[in-house]
């Protein structure tokens, strides 16, 4: 096992083999991240003077945009008041349990790194104790968090990310690897019963992309490094990861490996752990790593490939080697109207089978397309009568119902023969389930509004509504069944606890496999007058995932265990399974330096 120095290896490897050097980053010096909800400080939904919805910031297509129509759907879909002005005022920052310091560890740490790399700041060590789990965002701002780390360290490389393990092995300090905090899995909440010093270990500034091979279409990048700045350094060159998780903006190379993740456009270039050649990271034991990273091999198990999927407890990943895919010479989106879940579902089973599949492909149940429509500015003129003559010839002509029909977006990466020959082969299957083309622009917005629909959950706890997503993957078999026992399951619970409203139950279909698909459920519900409703909540979502394990789901597809799932895993690994996983745990990292008790 070996450790290296970033800048020198990566130029040496770049004389001799060719290799591309890019330039870092550029600083986005508008992109200020928000530290009490998601997203960048200047984009969210908010309400303007005249009561109604706006999105804020110039990132999105949506923004700048006046969604009158947004508050009265959602206003009678849960049937709750959801007044403009009737704010639920959140009392961020909570109040924060006493720093636990190690005078020891502290005064190593200042041999070793500058002032500017120890961070000991209350609000950020508070962003630094949490993910974005409802449960998250409900304790920074109307409860409160039983222990966060007592400080931040942000290692700037691999030899820095060693002595700070070095060190807290030294003085039994406990490690939690920070990416960029979008886990909603509860994986950052430190232990309350922790009793030694917590240090979070902020991989934000190692965000480069090392080298560049594009004779082998390959790349080593930091583990820091999130989507956007790989996109541009990589783009710069004419390549592309084609890694898109919804988080993609703000999550990091490191977070992927740790949490298994996967991307909308997977259909073309792989989850994670296909794009994924090689990993080094910092453990209790010495670093791991592989000198080169071939495009297989038959080594007796490879133990860097224990690190995906880790979620922190084994070490901390520093970088990972990675294929690369040229840009795209086209794109284009597209979209399909069904006529219910379920045509839309065997439309799915036929594409997959057809294996000519766009690069994203995302099906919206019913409740989904409404809330899409209802996230559209309000047109006036030609534009409201073209409208109302689409709605006659969808609902009219064509016979949809507007209760019972579904929309899938597309998205075509390739060259434009590659995209013509899919285009083709999609809407040929889509016409023999009843499928109905909706045009480029409707996929487009289907597909961008992915990145500014993440901002709605907080909007909506502001309105006293409590929201999150959860995710499974199940058997195309069990697809439709699985959503409908969910969805009543849900509605059932609502009804058994009385409470106000109508729940908001929602599922969409978004990856796509041989034997099956990943579903996203949205549940959320008005809380006003509830008592302990972040509990409450908590409690529904544990019901719904017994309710997917039951109906054959998976424990999660993406979104990984965390402490949220924990429960749940006698249910789905054998007690061998369990025994292992605590075993390989002891045996790795015995004196529990990452104790983030994932």
């Amino acid at each position: 096992m070996s450790t290296e120095n970033a800048a020198p290896v990566a130029a040496a490897r770049a004389e001799t083999q060719n290799r591309i050097i890019p330039e870092p980053p550029t600083p986005d010096s508008a992109g200020a991240e928000s530290l009490d909800v998601w997203g960048f400080t200047d984009s969210g939904f908010e309400v303007n003077d005249d009561g109604d919805v706006t999105f804020t910031g110039s990132r999105y297509p949506i923004s700048g945009q006046v969604l009158a129509d947004f508050l009265p759907w959602a206003r009678e879909t849960i049937d709750a008041p959801l007044e403009p002005f009737d704010i639920h005022e959140s009392g961020y920052p909570t109040h924060l349990p006493d720093r636990k310091p190690n005078e020891g560890f502290e005064n190593d740490l200042v041999r070793h790194f500058r002032s500017d790399q120890i961070q000991t700041d209350p609000h950020v060590r508070l962003r630094h104790g949490h993910g974005h789990t409802q449960e998250d965002m409900w304790a920074i701002k109307y409860g409160r968090l039983e222990r966060v780390p007592d400080l931040v360290v942000q290692p700037e490389s691999d030899d820095e990310v060693r002595i700070l393990v070095d060190l807290a092995g030294l003085h039994r300090v406990c490690l939690i690897p920070y990416g960029a905090g979008t886990n909603v899995s509860d994986a950052l909440r430190c232990p309350r019963e922790e009793l030694r010093t917590i240090a979070s270990v902020d991989m934000r500034r190692m965000n480069r992309v090392l080298w560049i091979d594009p004779e082998n279409r390959m790349a080593c990048i930091q583990a820091g490094a999130n989507g956007r700045e790989i996109d541009e350094q990589l783009g710069r060159h004419g390549f592309t990861l084609g890694h898109e998780p919804d988080s993609y903006e703000f999550s990091t190379m490191g977070g992927w490996v740790a949490t298994h993740a996967s991307g909308m456009k997977k259909n073309r270039y792989g989850n994670i752990e296909d794009i994924v050649l090689g990993v080094t990271a910092v453990t209790a034991g010495g670093v791991l790593t592989r000198q080169e990273a071939p495009p297989r091999e038959s080594v007796g198990g490879d133990p860097a490939r224990w690190m995906i999927g880790s979620e922190g407890r084994l070490g901390i990943v520093t970088r990972a080697d990675v294929k690369i895919f040229p840009l795209p010479a086209a794109q284009k989106y597209g979209s399909v109207l069904f006529h219910d879940f379920a045509a839309g579902v065997a439309f799915l089973r036929e594409a997959q089978e057809s294996r000519d599949l766009p690069a994203s492909i995302r099906l919206m149940d019913n409740f989904q397309f409404q809330f899409g429509q209802a996230l559209k500015p309000r047109k006036v003129g030609l534009a409201a009568l073209k409208s109302r003559l689409e709605k006659l010839v969808v609902l009219g002509l064509k016979g949809f119902d507007k209760d019972r029909m579904v929309a899938c977006t597309l998205l075509f990466e390739g060259t434009a023969e590659e995209i013509r020959r899919q285009e083709r082969t999609i809407h040929a299957i889509a016409a023999r389930h009843g499928g109905m083309k909706s045009g480029a622009e409707n996929g487009r917005r289907g597909y961008q509004l992915t990145f500014s629909i993440a901002y709605i959950r907080d909007f909506m706890l502001e309105h006293s509504v409590l929201a999150e997503s959860f995710e499974t993957s199940v058997a195309w078999s069990n697809v439709v069944p699985l959503v409908e026992n969910v969805k009543q399951r849900l509605w059932q619970e609502h009804a058994k606890r009385n409470l106000p409203g109508k729940p908001f139950v929602s599922a969409r279909v978004t990856q796509l496999y041989d034997t099956g698909v990943c579903v996203y459920f949205y549940f959320g519900y008005y809380h006003k007058g509830v008592d302990r409703a972040s509990d409450v909540y908590a409690q529904m979502e544990r019901v719904a995932r017994d309710e997917i394990l039951r109906a054959g789901g998976s424990l999660s597809h993406h979104h990984g265990i965390g402490k949220l799932r924990q429960r749940f895993l006698p249910q789905v690994l054998s007690d061998t399974a369990l025994s292992w996983r605590r075993d390989m745990k002891r045996a790795l990292d015995p004196d529990d330096i990452f104790g983030c008790s994932n």
